[in-house]
C-alpha cells in the first residue's frame, strides 16, 4: 500500500512535508486533548493548503507555504481558476476560511475570542482537515475517495502505534506496561472518553475489583474522571500530560 507521502509526490517537498506535519499536529494535539494547539495547527494547515492550490492553478509552486495578506479574499480568488478540479476551485476554497476562522476568532490565535478552545471546535478542525487532505490525495494520485480516506486514516493511526483497534475491541500492543499506563493509552485512543466496561474488556485484565479500585485511585490523582454511577471514564489534563511523556519514552525505546 502506498503512503500519503508517496500519494502526494506531485507536490514539492517544501509544501508536502509541512502539509503532512501540520496534519499530524492537528491529530496529535487532538488525541492529547490540547484543543488550542490542535486548532493552531489547523490554521497553519490552511496556509499550506492555500499555497498548494494557488501553485497548482498557476503551474508553479512556491518553495514554502505563505500566508496571504487577506486570507478570505485570497481564497475567493481561487474560485476564478477554471482549469482545476472543481474541489480545488470551489469546495476547498470555501472550506478554508471556515477552518481558518476557528483559529482566528475562537480565542485560539488571538485573545478576546467569543469562546474558549474545546473539543467541539477541535473535532471540526480534524474532520475538515481530514476531508481536504483526502481530496488532495484523491486528485493527485487519481484514486477512489475510499482509498484516499484510508491513507488519511493511516496518518492518524500512526499517532497511536501502541494501540491496535478492531471493529469493537482495542488492545495495547505492549502488554507488559503497567495497567495504569494501558488504561491511559486506551482512553487517548478513544478520543479521551470511554465506558469503564469497555476499558476493562480492552485491557484483558481479569480482576474487575482491582481494576475499579485503580480507576478510583487515578480519579483521586486527577489523571481521569471516573463516574461510578454512569460508568464512564474521561481523561483529564494531567492524564494527557502523562500519556505524552509515556509516548515519548516508548518511541525512544522502539
Amino acid at each position: 500500500m502506498i503512503t500519503p507521502d508517496q500519494a502526494l509526490s506531485a507536490i514539492p517537498g517544501g509544501l508536502r512535508v509541512p502539509l503532512l506535519e501540520e496534519f499530524k499536529g492537528i491529530v496529535n494535539n487532538y488525541m492529547e486533548r490540547r484543543w488550542a494547539s490542535s486548532e493552531l495547527s489547523g490554521g497553519k494547515f490552511c496556509e499550506v493548503i492555500y499555497t498548494i492550490l494557488h501553485g497548482h492553478a498557476q503551474g508553479t509552486y512556491a518553495a514554502s507555504p505563505s500566508k496571504p495578506t487577506n486570507f478570505v479574499q485570497a481564497c475567493r480568488n481561487l474560485e476564478n481558476n477554471t482549469n482545476v478540479p472543481r474541489s480545488f476551485q470551489i469546495l476547498i476554497p470555501r472550506m478554508l476560511p471556515a477552518l481558518y476562522e476557528i483559529r482566528n476568532n475562537r480565542n485560539v490565535g488571538h485573545v478576546g475570542g467569543d469562546v474558549d478552545p474545546d473539543q467541539m471546535d477541535s473535532s471540526a478542525v480534524v474532520a475538515i482537515a481530514s476531508w481536504i487532505l483526502a481530496e488532495l490525495i484523491r486528485v493527485f494520485h487519481d484514486i477512489s475517495t475510499a482509498h484516499a480516506q484510508q491513507l488519511v486514516e493511516s496518518l492518524a493511526e500512526q499517532r497511536m502505534p501502541f494501540v491496535w483497534q478492531g471493529d469493537d475491541i482495542r488492545r495495547v500492543l505492549s502488554p507488559d506496561l503497567p495497567l495504569k499506563d494501558q488504561i491511559l493509552l486506551l482512553l487517548v485512543s478513544s478520543s479521551g472518553r470511554a465506558l469503564a466496561d469497555d476499558l476493562f474488556n480492552w485491557s484483558g485484565y481479569k480482576k474487575r475489583g482491582y481494576f475499579n479500585r485503580l480507576l478510583r485511585q487515578m480519579h483521586d490523582k486527577r489523571l481521569l474522571e471516573f463516574s461510578d454511577k454512569v460508568g464512564t471514564v474521561e481523561i483529564l489534563p494531567p492524564g494527557s500530560k502523562a500519556v505524552s511523556a509515556l509516548l515519548n519514552r516508548l518511541a525512544k525505546e522502539t
